[in-house]
């Protein structure tokens, strides 16, 4: 399992980076397209929609974001304070309630609501190859959440997060990558590489939101996997699972970042 998981990091890492850094804005807008559309259907299977509804879903999508793309749509304030009102109201509910999804407009309305907003993130927030430095640095916050709360969660991990969700994450996990995360938004403040310019405090609170909507957003697939009795999202990335898997952190924190963004601009 971890040779597996080796060998898929090294070709997929690069391959994300080479896209974000020097693709032209309409083969990222196509790559992130392919990432979102194949999320969109890892999740599709696991909220009760069969196989034929699952392909027209698809289509329906992929058709959308292409005349989105081409005709320079973007999304409107209010879909922005509704994905907002979604991450950090109607989420943690979710969680709390544990609600299930069994196929019906339930199920394609929610996976439009996490799946388009993080498209129109990573095309909004990556207008052109300059951008990729700040961008990559919001993802980098996921990353380092991430990897920190596992392993302070492997240390010091003693009192259980979500265990009816989540059992392997605990709040001594959650706190130490948030601590991480701190660290590195000072650096990062500093090396200039973040795309805000505020001060140290509100860039701190920043990244606390923001990981804290990045440990939901995890918690939330993990609920749909738990709800659906599957182990992994799909098999498509070996030694990894699938793509909702590896994104479900950046859905969530790069849909709320860029909503936060383009409220503010509309100011």
């Amino acid at each position: 399992m971890l040779k597996q998981r080796i060998i898929t990091a090294l070709w997929l890492l690069p391959l994300m980076l080479g896209m974000l850094f020097y693709a032209p804005q309409w083969l990222w807008a196509a790559f992130g397209g392919l990432i979102t559309l194949l999320a969109l259907w890892e999740y599709a299977r696991m909220s009760g929609l069969d196989a034929q509804q699952n392909h027209r879903y698809l289509a329906a999508t992929a058709l959308f974001m292409l005349a989105a793309y081409t005709g320079g749509w973007r999304l409107p304030a209010w879909i922005w304070c509704a994905v907002l009102a979604f991450w950090l109201l109607a989420m943690p509910l979710w969680l709390k309630r544990k609600w299930t999804l069994k196929g019906g407009w339930q199920a394609y309305a929610v996976g439009w609501l996490l799946m388009l907003p993080f498209w129109f993130a990573l095309i909004g927030l990556r207008p052109d190859t300059e951008a990729a430095l700040p961008l990559l640095a919001v993802m980098g916050l996921v990353w380092v959440a991430d990897v920190a709360a596992y392993f302070c969660g492997k240390a010091f991990g003693r009192r259980k997060l979500a265990p009816a969700i989540s059992p392997g994450k605990s709040w001594e996990g959650a706190i130490g990558g948030a601590v991480c995360v701190a660290v590195y938004l000072t650096l990062a403040r500093q090396a200039g590489w973040l795309a805000f310019d505020t001060g140290w405090l509100s860039t701190i609170l920043i990244g606390l939101l923001l990981t804290a909507v990045s440990v939901c957003g995890d918690l939330l697939e993990s609920w749909l996997k738990r709800a659906a009795g599957i182990k992994d999202s799909s098999a498509l990335l070996p030694g990894h699972g699938g793509v909702f898997d590896r994104v479900d952190s950046l859905i969530a924190v790069l849909s709320v970042y860029a909503a936060v963004v383009a409220l503010t601009q509309a100011v």
